[in-house]
C-alpha cells in the first residue's frame, strides 16, 4: 500500500520506517525543510537504537522517501497517517490540537479517491470526530474513512515495539476503514499480534488510559519506596513480591526519581482536563501527577541531605540527563527539576549523558558538561545517578572514589548494591532500601 505520514518526528519517523520495512511505499512529510533535507542526506534527527539502519535500508530500496509536499503525498496515498505533535496547551494542560486540525485541512484539500485517514498522534476523545467534520466540511465530495490507531512505542525500544507489539488498536466507525488498517498490519500476522478493533472514541481513550495506568504504577512504587525507608524494608524485594502476581505484573515497578518523557506527563494532564470537562474527574490520576511533580524536587533535597545539609559552593556530579536510557529525549526529564533545585541551593553542576547532552543544553543553564563519567566525578562532593544507562552499571568504583572530593553516591535508580558500595568505602544512598 502507499502511505503518507504527516509529521516526521519520533512517532512519524519510526512508523514510516517500519511500514516501509514491511514492504509498503512510504512518504514521510514535514514542513521543516531542514529536517527533510537532513533525512534525505541520511541523517536521523533523533537517537533510537536501530532506527538509522532501518531508515537507510528502506531509502536504498526506494520504499521510504521524505518530502515537504503534503498535497502530492496525500494524492498518491491509500492511507494518510497524522503523526504531528500534541503538546500540552499553556494554561490548562489540555492537548494542543492545532497541528492535528491544520493537517486535517491540508489533507482534505488534496484527497483523491478513497483514502483512509489515520490519527496516530495521541489525541483526546472526540478528536477523530472533529477531523472527520473538518474534512467533510471542506470536501463533501471526498470518499474517506477516519480511523484511530494509537501508538504504544517505548522510546529506546520503538522498533521492537512496532514489529512485535503486544496489541494493535484500531478505532473505526466503518468496516471499510477497519479492514484497510488491518491490511496495513498484515505482515505482523506471523507474529500473532492481536488486532483489537473498537469504536473510534474507545481507541482514543485506550491510549490515555494505558499511559495513565503505567504512570500510576510508577508513582505507587515510588511511594512504597518512601515507606520502605521508614520501616526498614527493601522496595526491590517488595516490587518482586507483588510483581510475580500475574494480576499486577513486574513492569513499571522500579522505584526512582519520578516519570518524565514525551508521553506520561502531557498525556496524564490531557486526560485530567478531558475528564474535568466531561464532569467525570479522574481523581487518582490527578494525585499521581501531583505526587510525581513533588517527587522530582524531593530528590534534590535527598542529595542535599547526603551532602551534610548544604550544597552551597559544592560541585555535584550528575550521571544521566535524559528521562530514560537509550534515548536523547529531555522532555520533562527528572534531571531538569533535580538540577534546577540543586542550583537554587547554591550547587555547581557537572554532568554527563551518553546521548542527551546537546538536547540538555537547550533546557539547562550553567551546567558543565563532560565527556565521560569519570571526568564528571572529578572534584565533586557527591555523585548522583539519575538515569540508568547500561554504561553506568559497571563503573570502576575505586577510580570513582579517588576522583570524588567526597565518596558520596546518591543512586536514584538502585543500580548498585548497598553492601558493595559500603565495602568500597562510599557513603551510599539509594531509593527504598
Amino acid at each position: 500500500m502507499r502511505i503518507a505520514i504527516i509529521g516526521s518526528g519520533y512517532v512519524g519517523l519510526v512508523s514510516g520506517a517500519c511500514f516501509a520495512d514491511f514492504g509498503h511505499e512510504v512518504v514521510c512529510v514535514d514542513r521543516d525543510a531542514r529536517k527533510i533535507s537532513a533525512l534525505r542526506a541520511g541523517g536521523v534527527p533523533i537517537f533510537e537504537p536501530g532506527l538509522e539502519e532501518i531508515v537507510a535500508a528502506n531509502v536504498r530500496m526506494q520504499r521510504l522517501s521524505f518530502s515537504t509536499d503534503l498535497a502530492e503525498a496525500v494524492r498518491r496515498a491509500d492511507a494518510v497517517f497524522i503523526a504531528v505533535g500534541t503538546p500540552s496547551r499553556r494554561g490548562d494542560g489540555f492537548a494542543d490540537l492545532s497541528f492535528v486540525h491544520a493537517a486535517a485541512r491540508e489533507i482534505a484539500r488534496a484527497l483523491s479517491g478513497y483514502t483512509v485517514i489515520v490519527t496516530k498522534s495521541t489525541v483526546p476523545v472526540g478528536t477523530g470526530d472533529e477531523v472527520e467534520r473538518i474534512i467533510r466540511e471542506l470536501r463533501p465530495d471526498a470518499e474517506f474513512s477516519v480511523v484511530s490507531n494509537p501508538e504504544f512505542l517505548r522510546e529506546g525500544a520503538a522498533i521492537a515495539d512496532f514489529k512485535r507489539p503486544d496489541r494493535i488498536v484500531v478505532g473505526a466507525n466503518d468496516e471499510r476503514g477497519a479492514k484497510a488498517i488491518s491490511e496495513l498490519y498484515r505482515p505482523l500476522y506471523l507474529n500473532q499480534a492481536p488486532i483489537l478493533v473498537t469504536g473510534r472514541r474507545t481507541a482514543e481513550l485506550t491510549k490515555y488510559a494505558a499511559n495513565a495506568f503505567l504512570a500510576t504504577k510508577i508513582t505507587f512504587i515510588n511511594e512504597i519506596a518512601d515507606l520502605c525507608e521508614q520501616v526498614g524494608a527493601n522496595v526491590q524485594e517488595v516490587a518482586r513480591g507483588i510483581g510475580l502476581d500475574n494480576r499486577i505484573g513486574s513492569k513499571f515497578l522500579h522505584a526512582g526519581p519520578g516519570y518524565g518523557g514525551s508521553c506520561f506527563p502531557k498525556d496524564t494532564l490531557a486526560l485530567i482536563k478531558s475528564a474535568q470537562d466531561c464532569g467525570a474527574p479522574v481523581r487518582l490520576v490527578e494525585t499521581v501527577v501531583a505526587v510525581n511533580e513533588q517527587r522530582k524536587r524531593a530528590m534534590a533535597r535527598r542529595v542535599v541531605a547526603a551532602c551534610g545539609g548544604s550544597v552551597r559552593g559544592k560541585s555535584i556530579a550528575i550521571l544521566g540527563l535524559t528521562f530514560k536510557p537509550n534515548t536523547d529525549d529531555m522532555r520533562d526529564a527528572p534531571s531538569i527539576s533535580i538540577i534546577s533545585a540543586l542550583q537554587d541551593a547554591g550547587a555547581r553542576i557537572q554532568a554527563y549523558d551518553p546521548e542527551g547532552i546537546e538536547q540538555a543544553k537547550a533546557v539547562l543553564q550553567d551546567v558543565t558538561y563532560t565527556n565521560d563519567p569519570y571526568a564528571c566525578a572529578e572534584g565533586a562532593s557527591a555523585l548522583v545517578i539519575v538515569t540508568e544507562w547500561e554504561s553506568f552499571r559497571a563503573l570502576n568504583l575505586a577510580r570513582l572514589k579517588a576522583l570524588l572530593a567526597n565518596p558520596v553516591v546518591v543512586d536514584l535508580r538502585n543500580i548498585y548494591l548497598p553492601d558493595d558500595m559500603r565495602e568500597q568505602g562510599f557513603t551510599y544512598d539509594s531509593i527504598g532500601r
